[in-house]
């Protein structure tokens, strides 16, 4: 066994928060070690955020050439559209494999040691990683046990998806992970959650022309974000000749395997007809078989509960991401990575945004950054909210993209803007604006007095913050 006497900061997990946390431990001149079993970039960059995105963006593409084959009002025609799946994911996996090559080229430049491999911990200070080749570190290539002694510990495991006990992975029981690499295309999906992971590749699914089914146990999709945000989303995946059972249970797979039996809110059972099974129930954090246990570390449930610096209970063992539980975001993960390095460095910073802004990739998108409405009641805090809708917004009568509002949350009493909240084509552009705002401090005033530029969707934020004050202009 090989052995690294020693580095100041090891990293488990080159997800987002791992890696980030390990360049800006680099760049503040911290030696730095990060362990990866698989590939730089973890779920996000490989199989979660950013192929998704492409696939998104594919089915869309394809999708505008079916609806010129029919009737375009823009007098644009084509005829008889076809896909080529495999050369659709060659295409994805290039970009992939952009992103990753550069993640591992910045921790190069930055001197963070890479070992590739499983990695247990053995207690707060020694973690034994079975390297495996292709790292760019101690152990690279040589197939054997490393262990690395450390003088802190950040834990960036990230995540793994929720199966069901009824229905495990295997076979035609997919994940997200097999759902974003098809060799082919199912002629009949079903999709077990209506959440943003089971609505985003429903949709993308539906768009390249197979027929979906999306199963819920709730009485409505997308259940963490209020049914006026929904709304929208629901409309255009019925409109798109997506069937819904909500209210309904998932029982398992027929006895022949060719069908998912569901039980609806009568006690009735129906079975669906079913090529592919993808279940997207949500995501929990990757806990297990690395020895994390030895630790004994406090939890939140399965989460590991950190404070406002992310440190958990036994010092000098931090925790990031979403192996500290919800909100499960990368752009959360990164913001935790950076700051946690900047405290190994002796700087002085809390993690304690104003708001983490989360973006639904669906048709059409939603985005939100703070309190809803709803938030803000349940707050006890005396807010006004007011919408706008993208009816109303010239911009988005030229993209076509008339569904759909962008709608804010303030304090009755000064105006304090606590919440933002948008659906609709190409929203996701918005959370910058959002989440600055709130950041900031800003007031409904402060958005109603900056000048946007015309025509443009955010002309729909300054709108919404004039028709908080009053006096909307073109509405």
């Amino acid at each position: 066994m090989s052995q690294i006497e020693h580095t100041r900061l090891l990293v488990i997990g080159g997800g987002p928060g791992g890696y980030v946390a390990a360049i800006r431990a680099g760049q503040l001149g911290i030696p730095t070690v990060l362990v990866e079993r698989e590939q730089l970039g973890g779920t996000c960059l490989n199989i979660g955020c950013i192929p998704s995105k492409a696939l998104i963006h594919a089915a869309e593409e394809f999708d505008k050439t079916i609806q010129y084959a029919e009737a375009s009002p823009l007098g644009i025609r084509v005829h008889a559209p076809a896909i080529d799946i495999e050369r659709t994911v060659a295409w994805k996996d290039g970009i992939v494999q952009k992103l990753t090559r550069g993640v591992g080229a910045l921790l190069k430049k930055h001197g963070v040691k890479v070992v590739r491999g499983e990695a247990r911990v053995i207690d707060g200070k020694t973690v034994e990683v079975s390297a495996t080749t292709g790292g760019e570190g101690p152990g690279e290539g040589q197939g054997e046990r490393v262990r690395i002694q450390c003088e802190h510990l950040l834990l960036a495991a990230g995540s793994e998806p929720t199966a069901l006990p009824s229905m495990p992975f295997g076979g035609k029981v997919v994940s997200s992970t097999e759902a974003l690499s098809p060799k082919s295309l199912p002629k009949r999906l079903v999709v077990v959650g209506a959440g943003y992971i089971g609505l985003e590749l429903g949709t993308v699914y539906r768009k390249l022309g197979v027929e979906v089914t999306v199963v819920e146990a709730q009485e409505r999709i997308l259940p963490a974000y209020d049914a006026e945000l929904a709304k929208p989303v629901a409309d255009a995946l019925a409109k798109r000749g997506v069937s819904m059972l909500l209210g309904h249970k998932v029982l398992g797979l027929s006895a022949d395997g060719e069908a998912v039996r569901v039980q609806g809110r009568d006690g009735s059972e129906t079975a669906l007809p079913a090529d592919q099974v993808l279940v997207a129930v949500g995501r929990r954090p990757r806990t297990q078989g690395w020895g994390l246990e030895t630790l004994q570390l406090d939890r939140n449930g399965a989460a590991l509960r950190i404070d406002d610096q992310c440190r958990t209970s036994m010092r000098d063992v931090w925790a990031i991401g979403d192996l500290a539980g919800e909100p499960m975001l990368a752009h959360r993960a990164m913001a935790q990575g950076e700051m946690v390095a900047e405290l190994i460095a002796g700087k002085t910073r809390r993690f304690v945004p104003a708001a983490i802004p989360a973006v639904c990739f669906t048709d059409p998108e939603i985005v939100t950054a703070g309190l809803s409405p709803a938030d803000a009641e349940a707050a006890d805090l005396d807010c006004i909210s007011a919408s706008f809708p993208f009816a109303a917004n010239g911009r988005a009568m030229t993209l076509e993209a008339t569904d759909g509002f962008v709608r804010v949350v303030a304090r009755r009493d000064n105006h304090l803007i606590v919440g933002w909240q948008a659906v609709g084509r190409g929203v996701s552009e918005l959370a910058a604006a959002f989440a600055q705002s709130m950041e900031m401090g800003a007031r409904l005033e402060d958005i109603a007095g900056t000048i946007h530029a015309h025509p443009t969707l955010c002309e729909a934020v300054q709108e919404a913050a004039l028709r908080a004050l009053g006096h909307a202009l073109h509405i």
